[in-house]
């Protein structure tokens, strides 16, 4: 695959130039995006970040998956202990 992509957990995830993070996950068919540290499921919700229910790790650092601009190569993981 080449082009836009970024990697899911370790998965390749198409997106189209100015498109979010959060939005690439949604329209690949991924919806949940984790579980947060209280366990509880994330997702993809308000758009606006005003929510933190998509919070997702990049680099180490967690960010909102809606507000984050999606980037060739990055390589977004699920935050805390659950898995997707």
């Amino acid at each position: 695959m080449s082009g836009n992509v970024f990697f899911w957990q370790g998965r390749p995830i198409a997106f189209r130039e100015g498109e979010s993070i959060a939005a690439a996950l949604t329209a690949a068919g991924i919806l949940s995006f984790g579980l947060d540290m209280a366990g509880r499921e994330t997702r993809y919700f308000c758009g606006i970040g005003a929510c933190q229910c998509c919070l997702v790790r990049i680099d180490g650092q967690t960010v909102e998956a809606c507000l984050t601009p999606a980037r060739a190569g990055l390589r977004v993981h699920v935050i805390g202990g659950g898995h997707v």
